[in-house]
């Protein structure tokens, strides 16, 4: 378990620049290492499966190996399982004993047509990737892909290591898991990884989705529990683990959430659940969001 101190922290912000330089360096070390796997093993698993939990930087993990694996002469594909949501008419099979659908079920993926589309990919054979309207909660035309002699096809979504997607499909496959792995430390307490996942959807969230802090904190409520059912118990599937913290990242939030949490602090019933991550990030000295680099991961939330 990788920990690193509030203490630590606060001393390496004094010179934010170079917090910022070492802490892009160890996540690019990471990714360059997964990358030097995939290539190695790309002509009998052509296609590599990123599974992680909300939060945990799946999106710009897969965008940055894609990269990677270009530089070294493999033309890349990346493919979200966004896209093959079933139109919201189509649910039935993701609703639960109470008869509500439970968005984070796996039967919510048209996993027909995903099976279809990773054994045509895999034979050589073209498929027609479909497009997802989230607003219309509808499928629209997407686009043509073809996964020729040497090419690798990267394949990113929280459900790309169930074995109800893609468990026939082994032999051809390498599962990649990311998430945050490592914790904050202050004395003998120690902020989970979920929480640094929490703070980067709240930010997200809060900037770019219009919900308040509160709505977020029920939501991800949901999404916890579909963590614990449909994702965590595949990750030991996974060939190859990225841990996503970045050391400078807390820092970045600090002063853009703690005002909305000592706000929410007064509005929302189950606060208490959360209130680690303002004690946790009062304690921080800040880092202005206008420092972080263009290609990092943590623009994925910050904009």
């Amino acid at each position: 378990m990788e920990c690193i101190s509030v203490e630590a922290l606060c001393v390496a912000a004094r010179e934010p620049e170079e917090l910022i330089s070492q802490g892009e360096k160890i996540y690019a070390d990471r990714l360059a290492a997964a990358a030097e796997v995939i290539y190695k093993n790309r002509e009998d698993k052509p296609i590599v499966l990123i599974s992680g939990p909300s939060g945990s930087g799946k999106t710009t993990s897969a965008m940055r190996l894609a990269r990677l694996l270009e530089q070294k002469g493999c033309k890349a594909h990346t493919v979200s399982m966004d896209n093959y949501f079933l139109p919201m008419h189509m649910n039935e099979h993701a609703r639960g004993k109470d008869g509500k659908i439970d968005f984070e079920s796996p039967q919510r993926l048209d996993i027909p047509l995903f099976k279809e589309h990773l054994g045509k990919l895999i034979r050589g054979e073209r498929i027609d990737i479909p497009s997802f309207d989230f607003a219309a909660q509808e499928r629209r035309e997407g686009m043509p892909l073809l996964c020729e002699k040497g090419d690798i096809v990267i394949i990113e979504g929280i459900h790309a290591l169930n074995p109800l997607l893609t468990g026939d499909f082994d032999d051809f496959t390498q599962g990649v898991y990311v998430s945050v792995r490592t914790r904050i430390q202050s004395g003998d307490e120690l902020l989970h990884p979920s929480k640094i996942r929490l703070m980067r959807r709240l930010m997200r969230d809060k900037l770019y989705r219009g919900r308040s802090l509160s709505e977020t904190f029920e939501f991800f409520k949901s999404v916890e529990r579909g963590e614990n059912l449909y994702i965590m118990p595949y990750k030991h599937r996974a060939d190859i683990d990225i841990d996503t913290f970045v050391e400078y990242e807390a820092p970045v939030y600090r002063d853009i959430l703690l005002p909305e949490l000592e706000k929410a602090s007064d509005d929302y019933s189950d606060y208490a659940s959360y209130a680690d991550i303002e004690k946790f990030l009062k304690l921080l000295a800040p880092i202005d969001r206008d420092l972080v680099p263009q290609q990092s991961l943590i623009r994925e939330f910050i904009g």
